[in-house]
């Protein structure tokens, strides 16, 4: 017997600032809300891949630029110059220019979202 089918994939990751991140995600990366539950904002990525935002009550504040990622949320494209372009004409802190990674065969650049997040926008060199 074969597993049920997956219909589609959501991940969640909490954030202390909702408003902020979803003036990040929907107004600076664009990314359609695909329901408004109150404390959380799910986004559609893909026809089937979504990433849901839900406000953390307790008042800390986001890791500081140096902490080391906790996760690494990963938008893959074929126009990582592009993103580039785009996130850069926007005023968005990005880390590094594009480059190649040769352990990944990956070409990529990464940025932080309003809560800490890192974020890399990635072309895979020899697709899957």
């Amino acid at each position: 017997m074969t597993h049920p089918a997956i219909d589609s994939q959501i991940t969640f990751l909490y954030t202390h600032d909702l408003s902020q991140t979803a003036r990040f995600y929907e107004e600076i990366i664009g990314v359609p809300l695909k329901l408004d539950q109150g404390t959380c904002r799910i986004y559609q990525l893909t026809q089937t891949g979504y990433l849901g935002f839900c406000q953390r009550q307790a008042a800390t504040s986001p890791p500081p630029e140096s902490a080391p990622p906790e996760a690494i949320f990963t938008i893959v494209t074929a126009d990582v110059d592009g993103w580039y372009e785009y996130l850069k004409e926007r005023n968005v802190t990005l880390q590094d220019p594009p480059s190649v990674n040769p352990d990944y065969h990956i070409y990529h650049f990464f940025l932080r979202d309003p809560n800490g997040y890192l974020l890399e926008i990635q072309q895979f060199l020899h697709p899957f």
